[in-house]
């Protein structure tokens, strides 16, 4: 009896839909909560003694002030990706900010370009109504201070992300520029991540290196966030540079080219058919169910080990192992196609089949993998360990 499926873990708090999206508050989030707690309440409490711990209380209220921004942010993202038809699967507020989850679309470079601005143009907008309410508003110190903080955070968060590097929203203008010159969403990709990983050397010399560099001490709370920010660019850019790079190698991936011959044979096939249809063992031999639909291979150890008085009343099941249920793949699926195929499949060998539903190869995960990535398979073998 088999077991049942573990739950699926929950990645934080759902705050409900908004314009039917749902938004979802990741635990992490309180990390960086807590962090503006104890790294802003003390500053606050020190330029107004008068607030006592209430200093802490508005820290807090500057963690929700920037939830709230981001939020904006990443709705702007989603409403406009939605006047050009994209689904948006899901908002998550987390650690890093926040992030915009779509499913699949096709997109253009410009298109790509004014979805990605539409996040930093929502917070400038907010940081220029805040500068209106505070230039005409008479408000208490409490409120004000609430006020020119919501402001600057919004105004800093919208100039921040429109900087020309990957992971910020401005490094899809890099990308854009890239894929509209050369016609490749890969290289644009690419191009963008290292723009982004130049950012974090910028900001690495400047907060840190020059004031070293002149003999003064870098402010502690500046050193922790110039760390933490540099080092969340710098894994966003170095996933964008292999996101790029396996996009750009995913024309390589064919079932028809990276799979190792083989012919099929039903299971009522005895060994010694087995052996006329490949005597000198160079197509891998698939042994196919009543439907024609594979359903096993023949290992070459176990075919090889059968005396030849034996052969003729030995089946193909009995020398063969069993593929995953529905392991066969298209011989014509290539590229996104094939990996979804693959994705939704068990085990780590597939049947190909022609439209005929003929076989005609036989796919190992593990090529697939290196086609993708562009490095060797370690064991640098194919199905049934045969070299190809």
């Amino acid at each position: 009896m088999s077991s049942a499926p573990a739950p699926a873990r929950r990645e934080g708090i759902p705050l409900g839909r908004i314009a039917g999206i749902p938004v979802i508050l990741a635990y992490s989030w309180f990390v960086i909560a807590a962090f503006t707690v104890i790294v802003y309440g003390p500053l606050l409490l020190e330029q107004n003694p008068v607030l006592g711990v209430s200093a802490y209380y508005m820290a807090f209220a500057y963690a929700l002030l920037l939830l709230i921004s981001v939020l904006v942010h990443e709705l702007a993202h989603a409403l406009t990706a939605k006047i050009y038809g994209w689904p948006t699967q899901k908002i998550v507020l987390n650690l890093w900010g926040g992030h915009t989850q779509f499913e699949n679309f096709t997109a253009t470079p410009a298109r790509s370009v004014i979805v990605a601005l539409a996040g930093p143009a929502a917070n400038l907008v907010l940081a220029g109504g805040a500068w209106v309410v505070v230039s005409t508003t008479s408000m208490g110190t409490v409120a004000e201070i609430l006020t020119n903080i919501f402001m600057w955070a919004n105004f800093v968060i919208g100039i921040f992300n429109v900087l020309p590097g990957l992971p910020l929203d401005g490094g899809r203008i890099v990308e854009s520029a890239v894929w509209k010159a050369t016609g490749s969403q890969a290289k644009g990709t690419v191009a963008a991540g290292w723009a982004g990983r130049f950012i974090v050397v910028a900001l690495g010399f400047w907060f840190i290196a020059r004031p070293l560099l002149a003999g003064d001490t870098p402010d502690i709370s500046l050193l922790m966030i110039t760390v933490l920010v540099g080092g969340f660019l710098w894994m966003g850019a170095s996933a964008a540079i292999q996101q790029g790079t396996l996009r750009g190698r995913m024309h390589l991936v064919s079932a028809a080219a990276l799979a190792a011959p083989a012919v099929g044979i039903p299971a009522t096939a005895m060994v010694t058919d087995i052996r006329r249809l490949s005597p000198d063992g160079s197509r891998a031999v698939v042994v196919c169910g009543p439907e024609g639909r594979p359903q096993g291979v023949v290992d070459p150890g176990a075919l090889a080990a059968v005396p030849d008085y034996a052969a003729g009343s030995t089946p193909a099941t009995a020398v063969s192992y069993a593929l995953a249920a529905g392991a066969y793949v298209p011989e014509s699926s290539q590229g996104q196609e094939l990996i979804q195929y693959l994705s939704q499949l068990d085990g780590h060998e597939y049947a190909v089949v022609d439209h005929h539903g003929t076989v005609t190869g036989l796919l190992a995960q593990n090529v697939v993998v290196a086609a993708i990535t562009g490095k060797a398979d370690p064991s640098n073998r194919h199905p049934q360990g045969q070299s190809r």
